[in-house]
């Protein structure tokens, strides 16, 4: 959504980096530039007036003129602006002391409230609540249907007394709702609501009985972040004509140009709390607005990768498997690359995880053409081989390959490319796992003046080392010599102090092995 605006913003930044300072026609014409990025983006015109009166007046201050790099000052500004208008701080829902929490959910015909209802109830699962989602749109044709199917599909319980179809009384099944919940202990009601085509008394009136009938604890209003403009004022009105606590963003993973999400917290004063960005039910988390920020300047979300991986990843098998490298590379078979290839799989959208990724902006179009069905074909050809073969790929010959491909349904040649990889990705991992270094890092094993040249001249000086034939001097070498395997055995990745592996970015040798 927000690929236009960053790449207009990308080369506003380039524009800069080459000056050691800054003159005032030099911000003058990097926040028209940035006031061009804003409008076309549709961002609200009150909304990027404030933002250019802020970052102008910053970057002209001193904060930028004694910087020691004005370019990444401007940048930074921009970056905390940028937060600024997408609410600041993440908004947190808030619970009742006494269950059941009440969460009405409203908006227009069309924003996604069903669906996006069956997304909240799924993530508040992986919390630890045990939500019921109720169904008080009765006008909308199959709305309860289809609420019972998305409630199906996440795992949750659904309260559906009433056909719907124009039957039914919603501000009823609403109150029987929360008493049905307290019986059943569930700690959390969420109302999908009607909506309608447009604003209108009679949706309004609706929307304030329910809400005066449950008292919810939130309301969040659902917005289609693909209308634009149009958007804001729905949100608007809403606000002023039945109020609400906060903003669900949905099809955020569309191609229109964000404006919505860019203005709604700076015009209603009302925090995103949560988005949508795809079709599955998982494509769903709470709105953080440094992370978005951050996204659309082109500098990646490593902190959502970071809570993906952890919720994915089991630290007993990482252990399992840094312990598997470190024995030597025929310890690692395709049986454990499927797993760890599988594993990435359930994070999501390998597009979207490689798009958290820092520097990943100039590889859009990459990206963006990237076959996800090639980590199905990978599977298919080492699920069609044999136990033998998973567990060494050296005795696939040329008759093993016919058999392999026609079982996996691909050429032969792709069989070929896949074990070949496979030994390279082997290598290189156990290479990491023994304290070998990732390559194409300073002054590690490849580079020139570190890694190669010094490893000979250390096992040169190693070599002609001789014990000492002091007893004592004999044992505290020995001492040390074991302290050295106990360190190294710590950090089998032989990173550096204070340095950890998500402060590393992927090197080129890695790349094809993604898809």
């Amino acid at each position: 959504m927000f690929d236009t605006l960053s790449d207009r913003l990308a080369s506003t930044f380039k524009t800069l980096r080459g000056k050691g300072r800054l003159s005032e026609a030099d911000i003058d014409a990097t926040a028209r530039e940035i006031r061009i990025a804003l409008l076309e983006a549709d961002v609200a015109l009150p909304v990027v007036r404030a933002f250019i009166k802020q970052v102008k007046e910053r970057a002209l201050g001193a904060e930028v003129s004694q910087a020691l790099n004005p370019a990444q000052q401007v940048i930074k500004i921009v970056n905390e602006e940028l937060v600024g208008i997408l609410g600041g701080e993440t908004r947190r829902l808030r619970f009742a002391k006494n269950p059941p929490t009440v969460i009405m959910l409203a908006g227009l015909q069309g924003a996604g409230k069903t669906t996006l209802a069956g997304k909240l109830g799924l993530w508040l699962k992986g919390q630890g609540h045990t939500p019921l989602l109720v169904a008080c749109d009765l006008q909308r044709p199959n709305a309860v249907n289809q609420l019972s199917v998305v409630a199906e599909r996440a795992g949750v319980a659904v309260f559906a007394p009433e056909p719907g179809n124009g039957v039914g009384d919603p501000v009823k099944v609403a109150q029987d709702s929360v008493e049905f919940a307290r019986t059943k202990q569930h700690d959390v009601v969420i109302v999908d609501t009607a909506g309608r085509l447009g604003i209108d008394e009679e949706l309004m009136r609706q929307a304030a009985d329910i809400r005066d009938a449950v008292r919810p604890d939130e309301i969040l209003f659902v917005v289609d972040a693909m209308i634009g403009q149009d958007a804001v004022n729905t949100a608007e009105a809403f606000r002023d004509g039945v109020g609400f606590d906060g903003v669900v963003l949905s099809k955020l993973d569309g191609d229109a140009r964000g404006g919505a999400a860019l203005s709604i917290a700076h015009v209603t004063g009302r925090n995103v709390m949560f988005a949508s960005n795809g079709e599955k039910l998982d494509d769903f988390d709470a709105f953080h607005p440094d992370r978005m920020a951050s996204r659309i300047l082109g500098m990646g979300d490593v902190l959502s990768l970071i809570e993906k991986a952890e919720q994915t990843f089991s630290q007993a098998e990482a252990e399992k498997m840094a312990a598997k490298l470190a024995k030597g590379p025929k310890e690692f078979t395709l049986d454990d690359f499927l797993a760890q290839m599988e594993q990435v799989r359930k994070m999501g959208s390998i597009s979207k995880l490689l798009g958290m990724m820092p520097g990943m902006g100039q590889m859009k179009e990459q990206i963006n053409n990237l076959d996800e069905r090639d980590v199905d074909r990978t599977a298919a050809i080492i699920k069609s081989m044999t136990p033998g073969e998973r567990a060494e790929p050296t005795i696939i010959n040329g008759s093993r390959r016919a058999r392999i491909a026609k079982g996996s349904g691909v050429e032969v040649g792709a069989v070929k490319n896949l074990v070949e990889r496979f030994f390279e990705a082997r290598k290189m991992m156990s290479k990491m796992a023994q304290g070998g270094g990732m390559p194409g890092m300073p002054g590690m094993p490849g580079m020139p003046g570190g890694g190669a040249g010094k490893k000979k001249k250390q096992q040169k000086q190693a070599k002609g080392k001789r014990r000492s034939g002091n007893p004592m001097k004999r044992k505290a070498e020995e001492q040390a010599a074991a302290e050295r395997r106990e360190q190294q055995a710590a950090n089998p990745l032989g990173l550096p102090p204070g340095q950890d592996a998500q402060d590393f970015e992927l090197p080129d040798e890695f790349k094809k092995f993604m898809g």
